[in-house]
Order: C-alpha cells, then sequence, then structure tokens
C-alpha cells in the first residue's frame, strides 16, 4: 500500500470526494482516505502521478509520504505527517476574531438591547452603526477566509463539504445584511426614521461573524482531540534511536541511526537504548522490552540472543551485529501496522461514508426548502432567511465522519499499547465478532521447548543424586530432551562432573563412566535390557505416557536410580486464556499434528472444548474451513505450518515469538506471545465496535434533531426557534463531542474480564467429530500404505525429525511417526528401496527394524 499526505480537507465530504475521485483512476484497486490523519493509502498499478493529478483535480493536495526520503527515514516521515500543524494556525484565527467579534457585539447587541453607551458620533447615527458593522464583520471573514475559499472551491467542484455549509450561511447572512444596510440609506434620506429602525433590527452581521468564530472554537478543540487519538503513534516513533555506535576497525563511532547497515557491528552500553535489531555477539544484559511488548520485567540476553530497536540495555556492555534496520525493524514493522491500520477503513466507515457524501448537498436543498416554504406561509425574507441559514450552520457531516475513524486509532494506539498489533480497520472491528477460536497447540498453548516436569528417584535415592548422575550424562547430549535435562539442572544449581567413555546409542539412549561407575539412560526398552526396572516405575512411566509426558530411565552401576519426565508443558496463562474465551460464549479448539494421547492430555489441561489430533499443516486448513461454515473462525498459531491456516481463518492471529511467515499471514499480532492476549483483543475490538456505535449514534441523533429544529419544525407547536448563532455553537461542539467519546477508550482495560458479554454459544461438536473422523481415516488404497518400525523414538520431537527425514523422499507423499508404538505410517507414490530408508533413518540417529505387515 502507497501512502499520501492530502491536504484541504475539512470533512467527511471531503474525503468522500477525493476518495472517489482516486478511485477513478486506472489501475487503482482500492483506495481507503482518512480525515483523522490526512492520510490515504492507495492499492494498485497507477502511477503516483496520476493518483496526485486525480485528487488536485479534485480540489485538494497531495503528496507521497517519504517521497524524496531514503527507505530507512520513513519513520520520519510518519512522525512528520502527525504533527499537529492545525491547532495553532486555528488558535491564531480564533483570538484574533474574538477580539473584532468583542468589539462588533458591543454594537450590535451591547448597544441595540442593552443600552450600552457609544462615542458620541454614533448617536443616533445608526447608518453609522451600520457601516462599524459591516467593516468588524468584513475583518472577521478575511481573517476565516479559509471557510470560503475551501467552501466555494468545494462547491464549483460540485463536492460542497462542511466548509461550504459554513460559508453559505455567514455569507448569506453578511450579504442580506448589507442590503438591509442600503436600504436603511436610502430610509435615512428619505427621513424615514421608523424605515431606518426596521432596517437596524434586521442586521445579522453578528451572526456572520459569530459563526465564523464559533466554528473556528470547534475546529481547534476538535484538532486537539484529533491529535490526542495518535499520541499511541506518536509515542512509538519518538522511541525510535536517533544514533547508534559502531565498530569501525578498532574505533566506536557514532552515527546517525539511518546510516547503520546489515552487518555492522554496534555497541551498547548500560542504559542505552538498542538502535536497530541484531544479534548479540559478546556480552551479557538484561534488556527492557516494554517498548515493544509491554512487560515491564527485563529479559535477560546472552550471547546469540537477539535484541530488538528501542529497547534499553539495562546492566552490562554487548556487542552486537545488525541484522535488520531502517523500517525492517521491529519497530519500523509496528509503527507501519499502526499507521496502516489508522489508514484503512472499517466496513462500518462505508455506511458513514455513504451518509457523508450526500449529506452537504441535502443539507443545503433542506435549507432552500426551509426559506422557501417560511416565505411561503407570509414570514419575512429575513425571519425566513435566519431559518435557512440556522439549518445550514447546525449541520455537522463531521461528526459522521469521525465517529469511526477516531474510536479505530484509538483503539489501535490501545492495542499497541499493550502488545496487540491489528494490521487494519477491518481486523480491529471484525476480531471482536469471531464465535470460534481455534489454537495450534506446540507454541501456543505450550511453550514449545520440552522442559522437566517430574523427577522421581528410585527406594533409597534422592532427587539430589538422580538429576546430578542425569545432568552428567545428558550433558554431552544434543537431544531435545537432553536440553531440558541441563536446563532444569542449571535451575537447580546442579554441578555434573565430566564423564568418560561417553557413547550415544542410536534410537536408545546414553552411556558414559563416572569416577569407574558406569551409567545408563534412555527409553524403557533400552534401560530395561541394563537394569532391572520396578513395576511400579513401569505403572507410573505409563502414567506419565497418558498425560503426555516422555518418561526418561536412568541407571548407575547396574542399579535403576529413577526416571525423570519431560514434555511440552503448556504456558502457565493458557487455561486462563481459554476460559476467558469461553466465558465470552466462544468456543475453543485446539489443532495439533500429535497423536491423539498427547494431544487429548494438553487439551485437558488447557480446559479446550474440542481436540483435533494429527493434522498436517494442509489439515488444519481444511478444518478451519469447515469450521467457517458455523461462525466467525479466528484462529492463533506461530509456526510456518499455520500460515495456511491464519490465512483461511476470518481472523489470523500471529503470536510474536513466532516466524516471520506466519505474522505476515495473520490480521493481528501478538507481540507478549500470551495466550490471555487473544481474548484482551477480542475484548478490545468489541469496545472499538461499541464505540463506534455510539459515536455514530450521537452524530445521526444530533442532526436528526438539531436539523428539524433549526428548520423550524417546532415553531408552530412549542414556539420553539433556533437563533444561527446557536446553531453554529452546536456544530462547533458536535464534532468534539464526538472524538471525546472515542478517546475515553484510552481508558479501556484490555485484560479485565469483568465487563465481558457472553455471546451465544454455537455447536460444532459435529464438525469436529467429523474432522476426528477425517483424520484417523487410513487412505482408501491400502497399497500405497507402509508401516515401519523405528526404534528411538521417544519424544514428539523425535517424531517430527523421522517425520521430516523420510518425507525428502520424492516417492514419500507423507510420513506420521508415533513414539509410542515405535512406528511410523507412510505414504508412498513410488517403491523405495528399503536400504535407503535404513540409512536415512540411522543418519538421524534411530534405529530403522524393519517393515510391518500390519498397522
Amino acid at each position: 500500500m502507497d501512502q499520501y499526505t492530502v491536504t484541504g480537507m475539512s470533512c467527511a465530504a471531503c474525503s468522500s470526494r477525493v476518495e472517489k475521485a482516486v478511485l477513478k483512476v486506472p489501475g487503482v484497486t482500492s483506495c481507503s482516505v482518512s480525515l483523522l490523519t490526512n492520510s490515504m493509502g492507495v492499492e494498485g498499478t497507477a502511477s503516483s502521478q496520476a493518483i496526485i493529478d486525480a485528487v488536485e483535480h479534485a480540489g485538494y493536495g497531495a503528496s507521497k509520504k517519504g517521497e524524496h526520503s531514503a527507505r530507512s527515514m520513513s519513520v520520519r516521515d510518519e512522525a512528520e505527517a502527525l504533527i499537529d500543524r492545525e491547532t495553532p494556525v486555528m488558535k491564531k484565527r480564533l483570538f484574533t476574531s474574538l477580539g473584532f467579534l468583542i468589539i462588533l457585539m458591543y454594537f450590535s447587541m451591547g448597544h441595540m438591547m442593552w443600552g450600552w453607551p457609544l462615542p458620541a458620533f454614533f448617536e443616533d447615527n445608526h447608518v453609522a452603526m451600520g457601516l462599524a458593522q459591516l467593516l468588524l464583520t468584513v475583518i472577521i471573514m478575511v481573517i476565516n477566509q479559509k471557510f470560503f475559499i475551501s467552501g466555494f472551491t468545494s462547491l464549483v467542484h460540485r463536492a460542497p463539504n462542511m466548509d461550504t455549509l459554513v460559508a453559505l450561511g455567514s455569507g448569506a447572512s453578511f450579504i442580506y445584511s448589507t442590503y438591509a444596510l442600503f436600504a436603511m440609506t436610502q430610509a435615512q434620506v428619505r427621513g424615514d426614521m421608523e424605515a431606518v429602525m426596521i432596517y437596524m433590527h434586521e442586521f445579522y452581521f453578528e451572526s456572520a461573524a459569530m459563526i465564523l468564530t464559533l466554528i473556528t472554537v470547534g475546529k481547534m478543540l476538535e484538532a486537539r482531540s484529533k491529535g490526542k487519538t495518535t499520541d499511541a503513534l506518536k509515542s512509538l516513533m519518538q522511541m525510535a534511536p536517533k544514533t547508534a555506535t559502531i565498530l569501525q576497525g578498532d574505533r566506536e563511532v557514532t552515527v546517525p541511526v539511518e546510516q547503520v547497515k546489515k552487518g555492522d557491528i554496534f555497541v551498547v552500553r548500560p542504559g542505552e537504548n538498542i538502535p536497530v535489531d541484531g544479534v548479540i555477539i559478546e556480552g551479557n544484559s538484561a534488556v527492557n522490552e516494554a517498548a515493544l511488548t509491554g512487560e515491564s520485567i527485563p529479559v535477560d540476553k546472552a550471547a546469540g540472543d537477539k535484541v530488538s530497536a528501542a529497547t534499553v540495555n539495562q546492566s552490562g556492555f554487548i556487542r552486537c551485529e545488525a541484522t535488520r534496520v531502517g523500517e525492517d525493524t521491529t519497530l519500523s514493522q509496528i509503527i507501519r501496522m499502526v499507521s496502516d491500520a489508522a489508514a484503512t477503513k472499517a466496513p462500518i466507515a462505508k455506511v458513514a461514508d455513504q451518509v457523508s457524501g450526500v449529506f452537504v448537498p441535502v443539507v443545503i436543498g433542506i435549507a432552500l426548502v426551509t426559506m422557501i416554504v417560511w416565505l411561503l406561509t407570509g414570514q419575512t425574507f429575513g425571519f425566513a432567511l435566519a431559518r435557512g441559514i440556522s439549518v445550514l450552520v447546525i449541520s455537522c457531516p463531521c461528526a459522521l465522519g469521525l465517529a469511526t475513524p477516531v474510536a479505530i486509532m484509538v483503539g489501535n494506539g490501545v492495542g499497541a499499547k499493550n502488545g496487540i498489533l491489528f494490521k487494519t480497520a477491518v481486523s480491529l472491528e471484525e476480531t471482536g465478532k469471531v464465535q470460534i477460536v481455534a489454537l495450534d497447540k506446540t507454541g501456543t498453548i505450550t511453550s514449545g521447548e520440552p522442559k522437566v516436569t517430574d523427577v522421581i528417584g528410585a527406594d533409597g535415592v534422592s532427587e539430589k543424586e538422580l538429576l546430578e548422575v542425569a545432568y552428567a550424562l545428558e550433558k554431552k547430549s544434543e537431544h531435545p530432551l537432553a536440553r531440558a535435562v541441563i536446563a532444569y539442572g542449571d535451575e537447580n544449581h546442579i554441578r555434573g562432573e565430566e564423564v568418560s567413555d561417553f557413547r550415544a546409542v542410536p534410537g536408545n539412549g546414553l552411556k558414559a563412566v563416572l569416577r569407574g561407575e558406569p551409567l545408563v539412560g534412555g527409553n524403557l526398552a533400552y534401560i530395561g535390557q541394563q537394569v532391572t526396572v520396578p513395576d511400579s516405575m513401569r505403572k507410573k512411566s505409563e502414567q506419565l505416557a497418558e498425560m503426555g509426558k516422555t518418561p526418561l530411565f536412568f541407571g548407575k552401576s547396574g542399579k535403576f536410580i529413577g526416571m525423570i519426565g519431560v514434555a511440552d508443558v503448556i504456558k502457565s496463562e493458557s487455561p486462563q486464556a481459554v476460559k476467558e474465551l469461553q466465558d465470552m460464549g466462544i468456543r475453543v479448539v485446539m489443532l495439533t499434528g500429535d497423536n491423539e494421547r498427547t494431544a487429548r492430555a494438553i487439551g485437558s489441561q488447557a480446559g479446550v472444548d474440542e481436540v483435533i489430533a494429527g493434522v498436517l499443516p494442509d489439515g488444519k486448513e481444511s478444518v478451519i474451513r469447515a469450521l467457517k461454515e458455523k461462525g466467525k473462525v479466528a484462529m492463533v498459531g506461530d509456526g510456518i505450518n499455520d500460515a495456511p491456516a491464519l490465512t483461511r481463518a476470518d481472523m489470523g492471529i500471529a503470536i510474536g515469538a513466532g516466524t516471520d511467515i506466519a505474522i505476515d499471514a495473520a490480521d493481528v499480532v501478538l507481540m507478549k506471545s500470551r495466550l490471555t492476549d487473544v481474548p484482551a483483543a477480542i475484548r478490545l475490538s468489541r469496545a472499538t465496535l461499541k464505540n463506534i456505535h455510539e459515536n455514530l449514534f450521537w452524530a445521526l441523533i444530533y442532526n436528526i434533531i438539531g436539523i428539524p429544529l433549526a428548520a423550524g419544525i417546532w415553531i408552530p407547536l412549542f414556539g420553539l426557534q433556533l437563533n444561527p448563532m446557536f446553531g453554529a455553537a452546536a456544530m462547533s461542539l458536535s464534532s468534539f463531542c464526538v472524538v471525546s467519546n472515542a478517546l475515553r477508550l484510552n481508558f479501556f482495560k484490555v485484560h479485565s474480564a469483568a465487563k465481558d458479554k457472553k455471546i451465544h454459544s454455537i455447536d460444532i461438536s459435529d464438525i469436529t467429530e467429523e474432522m476426528r473422523k477425517n483424520f484417523k481415516r487410513e487412505i482408501p488404497d491400502s497399497s500405497s500404505i507402509r508401516f515401519l518400525e523405528v526404534d528411538g523414538m521417544m519424544c514428539g520431537h523425535c517424531e517430527k525429525m523421522v517425520k521430516k527425514t523420510l518425507e525428502k523422499f520424492a516417492q514419500i507423499d507423507e510420513a506420521e511417526a508415533d513414539f509410542q508404538t515405535g512406528t511410523v505410517k507412510i505414504r508412498v507414490n513410488e517403491e523405495v528401496p528399503e536400504d535407503e530408508i535404513r540409512a536415512a533413518i540411522e543418519k538421524a540417529g534411530y534405529e530403522y527394524k524393519g517393515l510391518k505387515q500390519e498397522g
């Protein structure tokens, strides 16, 4: 999407006009204009010049953002576009206008209504008083000439806007008053003092000036409020570091951050901001990532860990290699997401846009009809004109036009502060409407890394002794389960001694010697051949397996000393997140490629409604397609294999710690990688949509009540009539009220479930049951199915390794491994030499036992 800055827009009718003009340009596929940020997003093949020409032909100005800047300057361009230049101008115009208006009101109302004294020159000199009022009004009109220039220019282009209404109202008052002044001079010449007094009361100079001044008050308040709606985006931009310290040979050189290139080595001292995204190559530190994730607790970083721009190095000295610079940094991508969301339109905004597009011409028509009707009823031209002017100045298309974008901008800003990024206005509106949430298991519900869950020593063996043996044995292994044991040992300050004669037995376990005593570790089949495993331990291992855990057995000097349970544990917040979703009336489904038993165990711990196991990436996409038949579906995932499902879902939600592909495929990104941010995103979306509905209601009800009142419908019944000045005051405050209502979203607590409302839950049991059957069903052509016996698989990671190894063969379409049974089911399109399969499996570190005749 190409971004443009648009100038000269004053109301929703203007943005609608620009949008229509650009959409007519050949090659433009979509266009979205934001009155709030004076920006425009355009997609298609049309040239920038053609788009700019279309905008200018419509009577406005346009320029491409960052047209003359380097790619890395995009954040600065965005910041420049958001600077509030309107409020200072409005302030100057307002205070200057007020100075002259006070003098004008003294002449018109102060003297005429309350008898306030005037200089002797004006005593009984009504023509002089009229001339003074005319001159003061002209000054105020010149000060506020923008209303007339914009209003009449748009009228010439047959696209009247709010400025047209103001210009017509104020201009009509001025012209009629000028006519009355000239008629007064003629009466004065005739000596008809009674007519002079009548014409004196026909002056509307103060109305003409007051309309302009009051509208300027409203515009200033609106501009200030609009400025606050972009505070979140401005604060993000302000966090962007300005300089970086890079290494050039042996020297440290401070350069502007725009000059940092990919591959440069930069250093960061305690208390300094990290300038660009990179990888630590030397040093340790605690990094405060609150700027990006909202988490106030610093994250420990060491060599090999990634760091992001705008985060703060709090403790140690680190040396890093730049990996992403300019607008490729995480901060720039966040800013781009928030900015793009502001430049897009929510579906609900289309209704308001359609109304705004015809609003001003309809109002002008109503004003003319009002005048004609009152004249036909016998009222004076002055009375009829006052009613028409009141209709013009009370009508406010801006309130309608701002109702949606201000709420979207504030809601998006609140999300960004909490690490929830909505890519478009559509995603912000639609997320709150989901009825089904499908969750990937690994990395979403679970941590994605195996961890030690149970340490069970044999009789007479302490946990510490078991851990010391396990730590010493596993320290030299590269297996994912070994890393889990090592990490647990480090957490518990275990000091493992160096072993000798270390040997990994492919597909079984490990052997080593410690102080002359032989050590063994591995699966039950292997350890059972080395030592005697008590029946009680065998039963406990079965219980661990039922819970989705992998038991590792250990022996020392020919004796069994205990076992350690390892599993990919669920995140601590997962059950809470699932419960919050269910309390909202949302059905929660877990999708995973794991076997049924492990999946059921994890699903039970998390509390999900449905579990569908054994699902391949394309299978996840088909599940989402089936669920969409029941209602709106959100898919939450973090891996490459989740991308098809994220794209297929009504709303794709990516866990921020996941892959770039998953993030690119998603509509919403959760920077904190917390599952509780899923209900928070839905909650924020619902609150934003509710705020939009409130804004639209007040904008519509204001015009529905105000226009008939201004037209004088209630005069015959209740004697209620509206002075044009009060109409202008009401108009000036209407947009301010809409924007202020949207600003209330800044106080919304996204993680509070206190005000959650439960939607009607839908029944998806028939769909999920059908999906389970599909993924359990054998391929009809049994001749293409083979079953292999593979020993040494001990966990889900082993399953994935074997699967990945076998699917590299062009002759194998699909492989499905089960470490519990030691079986691998493959679907072949052509026979594969068995010795090649054996060699591949053994190279991966497992033992090939041969073909099985049946599954």
